[in-house]
């Protein structure tokens, strides 16, 4: 059982465009790294101290995570990424998606949305799986 409950999709995915963040560390984080990913997105140029900014507040989540996971069982199937990892592709596609809407990019509109979906749909199943104990992350308890 985990300590505190991961955010829903949802949730997260409000996060990404600024709306009910405040309240939880893991939200923040997810609407902070949508906000390195638009400037990352506008840049033209070096991104490095964006890129530097974004492995802060992964390595936050990922900390965050792993004090509120119970320890797995050693059978218990890892998943390929941290949750940290998961939540900024989840950033970078939120920010993507938004950029195709305004026109702002060249990414397909419909290409960014899909993505986007497929990866919230992921996370939340990665969620629920972890809150079972059927799935691990990398690097946790």
């Amino acid at each position: 059982m985990l300590i505190e409950p991961l955010p829903t999709k949802g949730e997260v995915l409000r996060a990404c465009r600024g709306v009910e963040h405040a309240a939880h560390p893991l939200l923040h984080a997810a609407y902070e790294l949508t906000c390195l990913h638009e400037s990352r997105l506008a840049a033209s140029g070096r991104s490095d101290d964006i890129d530097c900014g974004r492995g802060k507040l992964v390595h936050q989540i990922n900390h965050w995570v792993r004090a509120q996971l119970p320890p797995a069982h050693g059978s218990t199937s890892v998943h390929t990424e941290t949750l940290g990892a998961v939540i900024d592709r989840l950033a970078q596609f939120t920010a993507i998606a938004y950029a195709a809407l305004a026109s702002a990019t060249d990414y397909d509109l419909g290409d960014a949305w899909e993505a986007l979906v497929e990866l919230a749909i992921g996370y939340e199943d990665l969620v629920h799986d972890l809150a079972e104990g059927r799935r691990r992350l990398p690097g946790g308890p």
